[in-house]
């Protein structure tokens, strides 16, 4: 079994980098709120993942964007992620203040800005779709569904167990696993997009 879009999920996403965004966005929230904002974003995320997994190349398809397009432009996102990782931030698009006001107004924030954009954005969205056109048989299909339930799970766990963590490896700590998940993205990345380019020119295989 092939473990590598597991592995790239979980660089992009990160949930470990997400856990001072929750531990702010929920101050105040009694522990059974706590509870139903990490239940919720955990189903968030998965859905977002196997919902890419299924139907994204249908969504390509109706908009009549090559695969081989796709992987360059998504290759392209993945390697802007890695930047902004090895500068210890969050691989998927930050929102603006204006944002985090509403979210916070908001009776649950598990959604927005948690689930999107900050642990499933775009970069998410686009890795999920170009696996999914890799994936030949039903059961390599169902693996890249059964890997969101994965990325699902260690949400809950980064989440349940957010301030504990965030004593224990401090905002030090956070910050390079974020760079060093950035390193692994950008590789990856850069393989993504040597594929797409391969198949737009054929001619670069010499």
């Amino acid at each position: 079994m092939d473990f590598k879009p597991l592995i790239t999920l979980l660089a992009i996403v990160n949930p470990l980098a997400i856990v001072p965004f929750f531990i702010h966005y929920t101050q105040g929230f009694s522990k059974k709120q706590r509870r139903r904002t990490v239940l919720i974003s955990s189903v968030s995320a998965f859905a977002v993942i196997a919902t890419c997994a299924i139907v994204g190349l249908q969504i390509l398809e109706f908009f009549s964007i090559s695969l081989a397009s796709f992987q360059v432009g998504g290759g392209m996102l993945l390697l802007t992620s890695a930047l902004s990782m090895l500068n210890a931030q969050p691989a998927e698009a930050k929102t603006t203040p204006s944002e985090v006001e509403d979210a916070s107004a908001r009776a649950s924030i598990a959604v927005v800005p948690l689930t999107i954009p900050l642990l499933t954005g775009p970069a998410t969205m686009s890795t999920v779709v170009i696996y999914a056109e890799q994936a030949k048989t039903f059961f390599q299909h169902a693996a890249l569904v059964g890997y969101g339930v994965v990325i699902a799970v260690a949400t809950a766990i980064c989440f349940t167990l957010a301030e504990p963590i965030a004593r224990f490896l401090g905002q030090t700590g956070i910050n390079v696993m974020t760079r060093l998940m950035g390193l692994i993205l950008a590789a990856l990345s850069v393989e993504v997009m040597a594929t797409g380019l391969v198949k737009l020119f054929p001619a670069l295989l010499g």
